[in-house]
């Protein structure tokens, strides 16, 4: 105990406090890369704070060390908590105030504005990891107008990092470059556009469900560009505004993947099939 930053006490409030908050069953592996620190040392999705926060300290501490970690780990455990809890209880309500918040005194929501980036637009439809989009999920920020909200009104003493940070800061500073890395924004013009969202689909989880998710929002876009394929139009012309022949090879392969009658076999094949194509 004498090396021990923390008492059996400060286990007994944390894991108390713990109990009731969202991140109760986020795996300890995401929770310390949102802090930016060390990574917890075990993987695997039951790896979550419900696994620990009904042992007493003792039985955590055998907990830690039958999964092959030392017993110094019981304060890494325990700070990873704490910060979480810091991190996250003062977002508490926020997104329930952001319905009466005055949405002209949010320069984030602002520079949206200037750029033409629809509020509306999914986090789920973005390019950040996937640690990042959960982290949205569970505080419930569907959209970009709700990340905007969210984020003016979040407390000026919780740190945020990770991909979270860095599209704050693009859209903060009108960071155009990170935006294109973060949305499928397009440097030097407004709006969001299907041909980038196509592109990002394809380093997404399930690639094939990213660009249907992509075409019904840009819908009309996607029609369009359809149509004028039908009529005898190039793809190759509408993937010119990429400038890069790789990001062309993998929007082509995502278009394909939409429109091309299922075949027996093979990758997209399959995917048309799943999703009636």
């Amino acid at each position: 105990m004498a090396d021990n930053k923390y008492t059996p006490q400060d286990w007994e409030k944390i894991r108390k406090d713990f109990a009731s908050s969202i991140m109760v069953n986020t795996p300890l592996s995401s929770l310390a890369q949102n802090l930016d620190g060390p990574d917890w040392p075990v993987k695997g999705k039951e790896e979550t704070p419900a696994s620990y926060i009904d042992l007493s300290y003792d039985e955590m501490v055998t907990m830690i060390t039958m999964k092959g970690m030392s017993a110094a780990k019981a304060d890494f455990l325990i700070s990873v908590l704490k910060e979480t809890l810091a991190f996250d209880n003062p977002f508490g309500d926020m997104v329930e105030q952001a319905a009466v918040s005055s949405a002209k005194d949010n320069q984030l929501l602002k520079n949206l504005g200037k750029l033409d980036i629809p509020e509306t637009f999914p986090i789920t439809l973005t390019a950040l990891t996937p640690d990042t989009i959960e982290f949205c999920r569970l505080e419930k920020l569907g959209t970009l107008g709700e990340f905007c909200v969210f984020s003016q009104n979040m407390s000026q003493s919780v740190i945020v990092g990770g991909d979270y940070r860095r599209l704050l800061n693009a859209l903060s500073h009108i960071d155009e470059a990170t935006l294109a890395e973060c949305l499928p924004f397009r440097p030097g013009a407004h709006g969001l556009h299907l041909i980038e969202a196509l592109v990002q689909a394809t380093k997404a989880p399930v690639p094939a469900a990213r660009a249907q998710q992509a075409a019904d929002f840009f819908k009309a876009e996607f029609i369009e560009i359809k149509k004028d394929l039908e009529n005898g139009g190039s793809l190759q012309r509408h993937l010119m505004v990429l400038g890069n022949p790789a990001a062309e090879k993998r929007a082509t392969d995502m278009w394909n993947a939409l429109t091309r009658p299922p075949k027996k076999g093979g990758l997209f094949g399959s995917l048309g099939r799943l999703f009636g194509k």
